[in-house]
């Protein structure tokens, strides 16, 4: 471990590592395997670059992004690491000056993308080399049950048996107890040490609210609090991607689109300008964002449920990986919930896959409607505690009011019930409010025993009540008879009289935007100073055609405005720089620094 804590400094620019890296780096150099679930952000990249920088032979990475590679190696070569990457995007010559570097030794680490690296050509290329180790990056991939399941993941349990000597380490940041058996299972990876480090990410804020009016409320939410902040919003169709981005670019925020129907050109631009342009925002179908390394995401918005708390969990962590304050924003309603449980009950998949999905929308559905601590209920879903409230969550800053409901339940469940579980939502209301409309009247439901009898209620808390009716197993959607509401088993014991049932109860869209976290900055920094260095990070970045990020984090900025070194010795000791930042970058940031002193 001397070496490995020699090469954190000498490289990396930090002075030691988090729990559990310093096991991880010790049990893989020591030729052992690795199974490691550690949240975005924490550091699992170490995990695996240090091994390879310290073992003999270059280390293998498995990605499953081709658009990320040239990053990622970007990142590394500024480093003064030897970093190279085989993938389709590359021509024969190009090919061929990789598979040569790494013959002759001259490469430290290989990104390959795991259709390539199972090709018999590739298998042969590394059987002829010393390869240090083999690290499977996104390894959720290989598990059917996730929620980015990549067929040709499922190959690569071949490096067991092709390379049985060789350590491998597989990684992810997202992975209940299910997915973790597969992973270990597909990827011969039963013997290895696993190492769950735990799944909080304590300076992400968790929001969810209702849809009201979901544009002005993500509007209002961005001008207040993240003007000029690079970030995500997540959208469930192509469509609603581009109008997004259409509409976001009329009201004056630089927003790009991005989805699998995109021209692949246009596809790879929007997402190079989003890693190297500072302050935009890209819209996005879940295509977009695995293995995102951009630090400085300050928020991740959804616009539309996603089905897993996975998926929630892995989207949302892509904000603030560089530990500073951001956003995860959600708004959801109950067409939201009718349209992935169609989506689910159309799927091709089996009946077990269908009921296991069911129960992760379920879990879902849960945490938004949930009324205690959300960072306790997300991180319990992964097995994972928190003793007290976070105090970082909606729920915790903002508690929820509920109400006794059980009445209001056992009304609407009737008025299901009675007039004959074939309507939707719109419909039930009206009979529960005594609305005598024309199909209302048409029905004969204004003779129903039911109409009316809501009548003390509006629309809207209604519609609240049938959603969390809904989202809490009482009642189901038949999307076959165009969303009609039907009578869950579990709905009995209320109708009955035998439990009772307490309803959130709704905020206004007011009170949605209230919780700012717009903190990034210490109140002692010194902002023309912050600017100055800001302003040459760009103009470094541009000169070499790579992201700021790549040259330094924000934190790295900030440590300099707070401790203003004004020695290379003093620069060389900020968190963030290493031997070759300092070498290359030290003169013109302490230019920088010295300036703003005199």
């Amino acid at each position: 471990m001397t070496a490995a804590l020699e090469t954190l400094r000498a490289v990396f620019g930090y002075e030691t590592f988090r729990e559990p890296q310093d096991a991880i780096i010790d049990g893989v150099i020591n030729g052992r395997d690795a199974l490691v679930i550690m949240p975005t952000g924490g550091g699992k990249s170490l995990c695996y670059q240090i091994p390879s920088l310290v073992r003999r032979g270059c280390g293998v990475v498995v990605s499953p992004l081709i658009a990320l590679m040239q990053d990622q190696v970007d990142g590394l070569r500024e480093l003064g690491v030897n970093a190279a990457f085989l993938n389709s995007s590359l021509d024969s010559q190009q090919v061929r000056e990789v598979e040569s570097a790494l013959q002759g030794g001259q490469l430290d680490l290989l990104y390959v993308a795991p259709e390539r690296l199972v090709q018999p050509r590739t298998l042969d290329l590394l059987l002829r080399c010393d390869i240090a180790l083999f690290a499977i990056d996104e390894a959720h991939c290989v598990s059917q049950w996730g929620h980015d399941f990549r067929a040709d993941y499922l190959q690569l349990n071949l490096l067991h048996e092709r390379f049985p000597d060789v350590p491998r380490i597989a990684l992810t940041a997202t992975a209940d107890a299910r997915t973790r058996r597969e992973i270990a299972i597909r990827l011969d990876l039963e013997d290895a040490r696993h190492y769950i480090a735990g799944f909080d990410r304590p300076n992400i804020r968790y929001r969810i609210a209702l849809k009201q009016n979901p544009r002005q409320q993500l509007l209002a939410f961005l001008r207040s609090e993240h003007a000029g902040d690079a970030g995500i919003v997540y959208c469930l169709s192509r469509r609603k991607v581009e109008e997004t981005a259409r509409w976001l670019q009329e009201e004056g925020i630089p927003a790009l689109p991005y989805h699998a129907g995109l021209p692949a050109a246009e596809r790879s631009a929007n997402q190079s300008r989003f890693l190297r342009e500072e302050g935009l925002v890209i819209v996005a179908t879940i295509a977009f964002g695995m293995g995102i390394d951009k630090p400085d995401v300050r928020f991740v918005a959804h616009l539309d449920l996603p089905k897993t708390v996975e998926a929630y969990y892995q989207e949302t962590g892509r904000a603030g990986r560089d530990g500073l304050p951001a956003n995860a924003w959600l708004v959801y309603g109950l067409q939201d919930i009718i349209k992935l449980r169609q989506m689910m009950d159309n799927s091709a998949g089996s009946e077990e896959h269908k009921r296991a999905e069911q129960q992760r929308l379920n879990a879902m559905l849960g945490l938004c409607e949930i009324t205690s601590c959300r960072r306790q209920a997300l991180l319990h879903y992964f097995g994972d505690t928190l003793s007290d409230p976070c105090g970082n969550c909606d729920t915790c800053l903002q508690p929820v009011e509920t109400w006794d409901g059980t009445e209001a339940a056992q009304k609407a469940l009737s008025a299901v019930y009675r007039t004959g579980q074939r309507f939707g939502v719109s419909h039930v209301i009206d009979v529960l409010r005594g609305l005598e409309n024309e199909r209302v009247l048409q029905l004969d439901h204004h003779r129903l025993g039911v109409f009316g009898i809501g009548a003390d209620l509006g629309a809207n808390p209604w519609r609240s009540v049938f959603r969390q009716l809904v989202a809490r197993g009482y009642l189901s959607v038949d999307m076959e008879r165009y969303g009609a509401l039907r009578l869950q088993e579990k709905a009995r014991p209320l109708l009955k009289g035998e439990e009772s049932l307490a309803l959130r109860k709704d905020s206004s869209p007011a009170t949605n935007t209230r919780q700012k976290t717009r903190q990034t900055l210490p109140e002692d920094i010194d902002i023309t100073l912050w600017e100055a260095l800001r302003e040459c990070r760009r103009q470094l970045a541009e000169e070499q055609g790579i992201p700021p990020y790549i040259i330094f984090h924000d934190s790295t900025l900030q440590a300099m405005c707070l401790q203003r070194p004004r020695s290379m010795a003093a620069f060389g000791k900020l968190p963030g720089v290493g031997t070759r930042k300092q070498e290359k970058y030290g003169d013109a940031f302490l230019q920088v620094i010295n300036d703003a002193a005199t």
